[in-house]
C-alpha cells in the first residue's frame, strides 16, 4: 500500500513537501513516481525516481521547481515543491512499479500500485 500526505492550501510562490510511504511490499528495485490530476483534466506525470540508478525524471512543468527524492530502505518518496503556481492545484498521487515493465516511465501504465492522493491547492 502507498500512503501519500503533505498536501494543503498554500499561496502562490509558496512551498509544500509531499511524502509517500510504502508498506507491505518492497519497492526498492523499481520506480516510484508522482502524478497529479487537476480538476477536469487527465492524470499527468510529475516526477519519478528509479532506485537502481538513482535517476530522476521530471515533467517540463516541474523542472526547476520540484525535486523528487526518497529513501528506498524506508520505502518513502518525497516531492519538494517550490514556487507553486495556481496551475499546480491538483490531487497528487504517488505510484510504484512493482512488476517490471517496459512502458514509459512517464506513463500511468508503468505503475501498478497507487496511493489515494493528497490535495494541493495553490491560491493566487
Amino acid at each position: 500500500q502507498l500512503q501519500a500526505s503533505g498536501g494543503g492550501l498554500v499561496q502562490a510562490g509558496g512551498s509544500l513537501r509531499l511524502s509517500c510511504t510504502a508498506s507491505g511490499h518492497s519497492f526498492s528495485n523499481y520506480v516510484m513516481a508522482w502524478f497529479r490530476r487537476a480538476p477536469g483534466k487527465e492524470r499527468e506525470f510529475v516526477a519519478a525516481i528509479k532506485w537502481t540508478t538513482d535517476s530522476t525524471f521530471y515533467a517540463d512543468s516541474a523542472k526547476g521547481r520540484f525535486t523528487i527524492s526518497g529513501d528506498n530502505a524506508k520505502g518513502t518518496v518525497y516531492l519538494q515543491m517550490n514556487s507553486l503556481e495556481p496551475d499546480d492545484t491538483a490531487v497528487y498521487y504517488c505510484a510504484a512499479e512493482t512488476i517490471k515493465k517496459s512502458d514509459s516511465i512517464y506513463s500511468t501504465s508503468r505503475y501498478d500500485y497507487w496511493g489515494r492522493g493528497t490535495l494541493v491547492t495553490v491560491s493566487s
